[in-house]
């Protein structure tokens, strides 16, 4: 009853620290700095009047014992309960909210700046460059260093004021994890120099103390070690007496040496020589009945001495790294098939000759057929929404806006900038963001307002490459990418028996994900998009 009433009268002085302590945070945290404690004094007489005790002497108390709990209270078996673990976990948790104060007594606060999350795919980054070095003032706005993510090199920017104290990841570390501490920083500029040797803390020290009480298993080991010299010395005198008489195989050594190289157990070999020695003549035998050539054994030492390849290793590069892990996935994930259909270009040729002519009077850029693909796109989607949508576990997002996501080659890796609302754009429109675009990803400087919220991909090989037809993987979490070839003549059946004409035909390829878009919606599609190309006026309307 003694130890029950004393745990209810230190329940009842506790019951406001968490209020307290939630308020005060900043207080708690310099109480574990020798050089703060005197800015405490005003804070003390608060926590006294509350508790009957000042915060300080509380700590110190819970620092130097333990509560001890009896067994019988409970009727269970319990351990102490120590209390500097009720202090370190909520000082643990309260420090990443204020600013990274230091327990430390010889460092100042600082602020403890992580690698961001820029992307929603990005799990770890790359410093390209750093436009501040150590010492230089900082404030909210101005970028701190370039990063590298999975899509684009983005620009972070700080968002306090104060100083960069120390640059933890140098210009050109890789592979950082978003969180991992980059750079530091603090408010007043004579507490640079306290931060030249610093290392972020793990944060994890706290349970290196707990897995140190295991003293008990080196004492089971010296048990052993007892126990075994009584029974080594009988298993030593046991073995050498039987042994080596009934398990010993004789065999000369011209037979040994020929069972070597043919890689044949000399006891699956029966003796023929002197008391069953095996001889020569038993082991060309043994080969000769599983078929094999003694002659052909020591060639093979010679044939395995193959030229060595000569090669070069590029390290992958963060959107190579993407690139492949996306694919991947969705090749592995995704139920893809694929549409075929061949349309005919001559009207769309001809209406862009129309239309560039205009454009070039009017001192503006051509227009691309990659920039009436996209058109034509963007409006069979509209036409048929079941293609404009993604799959999730418990349901399909059908969206509303058409977003065109145009793919571009650099020599970074594949780059896919999306065109938003492209139904609702014009095709000098279309084709002035696709340059911008396109140009942007070959400098590596895409933001991701410039590659999110795609719903659907555009991939061109024919025009640039005169690839005739190809099948592209889908871009997750998007339900279909649309895969253009190239444009060439052919001869076609006119009207008459005898009639023969020629046209540009241009084959297209649609891959869907199964989940969302069946094969009847795809062919749906496919036939809207035909439409748009075979007569490609419709697309002004």
């Amino acid at each position: 009853m003694a130890y029950a009433s004393r745990i209810i009268s230190h329940s009842k002085k506790l019951k406001h620290v968490s209020t307290l302590l939630r308020r005060e945070h900043a207080v708690a945290v310099r109480c574990f700095s020798n050089t703060t404690q005197p800015s405490l004094t005003g804070r003390e007489d608060m926590f006294k009047t509350r508790l009957n005790y000042s915060l300080v002497e509380r700590i110190a108390k819970c620092s130097a014992t333990n509560v001890p709990v009896p067994r019988d209270v409970s009727g269970m078996r319990t351990k102490p309960m120590a209390g500097p673990t009720f202090f370190r976990e909520f000082t643990s948790s309260q420090m990443r909210s204020v600013r990274g104060f230091s327990s430390s007594s010889d460092l100042p606060p600082h602020q403890e700046i992580g690698m961001p999350s820029l992307s929603p795919t990005m799990t770890e980054g790359n410093i390209a460059r750093w436009l501040k070095k150590e010492g230089d003032k900082v404030a909210p706005g101005e970028v701190l260093c370039e990063v590298e993510t999975d899509k684009a090199t983005v620009e972070m920017e700080c968002m306090e004021e104060g100083y960069l104290a120390k640059i933890v990841k140098e210009e050109g570390a890789k592979e950082i994890q978003v969180g991992e501490v980059i750079a530091i920083t603090v408010e007043d500029e004579e507490d640079i120099q306290k931060f030249k040797d610093y290392t972020p803390s793990s944060g994890t020290p706290p349970a290196a103390p707990e897995e140190k009480p295991a003293p008990s298993p080196p004492k089971e080991e010296k048990v052993e070690k007892v126990e075994k010299p009584a029974g080594a010395p009988e298993a030593k005198t046991s073995k050498p007496s039987s042994a080596p008489s009934e398990d010993r195989i004789f065999a000369s050594p011209l037979a040994k040496k020929l069972a070597e190289d043919s890689n044949v157990p000399l006891s699956s070999i029966k003796g023929t020589g002197p008391e069953g020695r095996i001889v020569k003549a038993d082991v060309e035998e043994f080969l000769a009945s599983r078929g094999k050539e003694t002659t052909a054994k020591p060639s093979k030492p010679s044939d395995s001495k193959v030229p060595a390849l000569d090669y070069v290793d590029i390290p992958h590069t963060q959107i190579r790294k993407v690139t492949a892990s996306r694919l991947a996935f969705s090749k592995q994930t995704i139920p893809h098939y694929y549409l075929t259909v061949d349309t005919c270009v001559d009207k769309l040729m001809g209406l862009r000759s129309q239309l560039n002519s205009f454009q070039e009077a009017s001192g503006g850029k051509r227009i691309s057929v990659n920039d009436l693909v996209i058109k034509a796109a963007a409006l069979a989607l509209r036409k048929v929404p079941q293609c404009n949508s993604s799959w999730t576990d418990e349901y399909i997002r059908q969206f509303s806006n058409v977003n065109i996501n145009v793919a571009v080659q650099t020599e970074n890796g594949l780059y896919v900038p999306v065109v938003k609302d492209a139904d609702k754009k014009g095709l000098s429109k279309i084709g002035e963001e696709v340059r911008f675009l396109a140009q942007k990803a070959k400098e590596n400087s895409l933001k991701p307002e410039d590659y999110e919220g795609g719903t659907f991909t555009v991939s061109n090989l024919g025009g640039p490459f005169g690839i005739k037809q190809f099948c592209a993987v889908i871009n997750p979490p998007q339900a279909a990418i649309l895969a253009i070839g190239s444009a060439e003549k052919r001869v076609v059946a006119g009207s008459g028996p005898d009639q023969f004409n020629v046209a540009s035909y241009m084959s297209v390829t649609l891959s869907c994900d199964h989940r969302v878009i069946d094969g009847a919606i795809g062919a749906e599609w496919l036939k809207a998009f035909k439409g748009y190309i075979e007569t490609p006026e419709s697309m002004l309307l």
